[in-house]
């Protein structure tokens, strides 16, 4: 959620991978941005996209039993330093920067779909994005 985010507003201010997505000539920069961008990727990418998302769900993110916590699925690879109270509170504060992007990026979603400007302060404030425009 915290890469979607960032992801988001970088490609709204039209940072672009430069070369193509396929081997058909599409650009990375005639690909919009948020969920508008879906339709225009080509479906073979598409199902590399979920492919490699099921794959590291599958064979790289497990959690074999060896981390400090449910879910920590670091599995021994490296340990943080600190004290216990220390690393409980990083702990949570990682959590809820992670719960505030998923709503950051989940409030961005719907206002898209709802009013085609996902930044909502801009817009009330007269400035808006011009999300998408030219593309």
């Amino acid at each position: 959620a915290m890469l979607a985010v960032v992801g988001h507003i970088h490609t709204t201010f039209g940072a672009r991978i430069p070369g193509n997505i396929d081997f058909s000539g599409t650009s990375f920069a005639s690909i919009k941005t948020g969920i508008a961008g879906l339709g225009d990727i080509p479906t073979a990418g598409l199902v590399q996209i979920v492919a490699f998302i099921g794959f590291l769900e599958v064979f790289i993110m497990k959690d074999k039993g060896q981390g400090e916590f449910p879910g920590d699925l670091r599995n021994g690879m490296f340990k943080w330093s600190g004290t216990e109270e220390e690393l409980l509170e990083k702990r949570a504060i990682e959590l809820n920067n992670g719960r505030a992007a998923q709503m950051g990026i989940l409030g961005l979603m719907v206002h898209e779909q709802l009013t085609g400007e996902p930044y909502v302060i801009n817009a009330l404030l007269g400035n808006p994005s011009n999300f998408n425009a030219g593309l």
